[in-house]
């Protein structure tokens, strides 16, 4: 698999211009450099390139003339978040007759933001959505808000919530009479800190000649804080928590979604939306980079109530 497998709407399906991205960002030029083909890249295990990249990318491709984060927090691949958003589209666009819906009336949660605000930047330039994005690390919150000011094509189209209550992904953060036509995460794929040591240990011994010959230990380049990155129960958890907790909000949203990163851990999400009722279950898989990804899509609209969506909430 290579990157022309991303989404055909995915402007990050070529290879990287590094001449546009260093014009757009010129601190990138310090970390261009040419890899074992001859071609130009970054390092990747280098936190601050990857950074820096994104930085590139996110001005290039989106218009944000400032986005920063600080040392530690999640710096995801702008390319798989990307990815995502689109694909969130069509599956807007296959519930409004193939037309997605576009502009400030497509209201979309993302839950768990983060401090980098990837998702609603790129669904909000991209498609002109407007976006909440919850966290419950005020850094990540504080973070964002920075990153929205900071940027004249984000203000009054992004927001950024504190969620108070940790063991809440909706509740203290959907207001009343609140609705959205769409919710995404990504959520903490780890059950524990240790379990996320040894795997990212066992990914390391299985690509042992690419480690520094000096004997440094390997580090996580995406950073990411506790939350971001383990919870009680794994991504199966988060997932079976938050399908029982959509239910309060079953008639103000038409998606609920999520990303999973292990196939494996469909079935007993799968069981979770058949308990709780949910309607329409959907996956949706992504091929990114050397793997392929998904994420699972329901919903608790009634026929009578699509139609109302469609009729009052999607035309332009």
């Amino acid at each position: 698999m290579n990157k022309l497998e991303l989404h055909v709407r995915n402007p990050h399906r070529a290879r990287y211009d590094f001449a546009l991205l260093a014009d757009s960002c010129p601190e990138l030029s310090a970390f261009i450099q040419l890899n074992k083909y001859g071609n130009e890249s970054v390092d990747f295990s280098n936190p601050n390139a990857v950074k820096t990249l994104n930085r590139a990318l996110l001005n290039h491709f989106y218009g944000v003339a400032f986005w920063d984060i600080p040392p530690g927090y999640l710096c995801p691949p702008i390319p798989g978040r990307a990815d995502y958003i689109h694909y969130l589209a069509d599956l807007l666009a296959h519930s409004n007759n193939g037309v997605i819906p576009r502009g400030r009336g497509v209201k979309v949660l993302d839950v768990g933001v983060g401090a980098n605000c990837v998702y609603p930047i790129i669904g909000h330039q991209s498609y002109g959505w407007q976006f909440v994005g919850s966290d419950v690390n005020p850094v990540a919150v504080a973070t964002c808000d920075t990153i929205i000011k900071s940027n004249a094509c984000l203000k009054g189209n992004i927001f950024a919530r504190l969620q108070a209550k940790e063991d809440k992904m909706f509740d203290g953060i959907w207001n009343a009479q609140e609705r959205f036509d769409l919710t995404l995460c990504n959520p903490p794929f780890h059950t524990s800190e240790a379990a996320m040591v040894g795997e990212n240990q066992r990914k390391w011994r299985g690509v042992k000649s690419r480690a520094s010959s000096d004997g440094a230990k390997p580090t996580l380049n995406f950073g990411g804080t506790a939350a971001e990155l383990w919870c009680d129960g794994g991504e199966v958890g988060f997932v079976s928590r938050m399908a029982k907790e959509s239910v309060q909000y079953a008639d103000r949203c038409f998606w609920f979604t999520s990303l999973v990163a292990r196939q494996e851990n469909l079935d007993a999400i799968y069981r979770a939306l058949k308990e709780v009722g949910a309607r329409q279950v959907k996956t949706i898989e992504m091929a990114q980079g050397q793997k392929i990804s998904r994420f699972v899509a329901w919903s608790f609209l009634a026929d009578d109530q699509i139609d109302f969506w469609q009729d009052n909430y999607w035309q332009s």
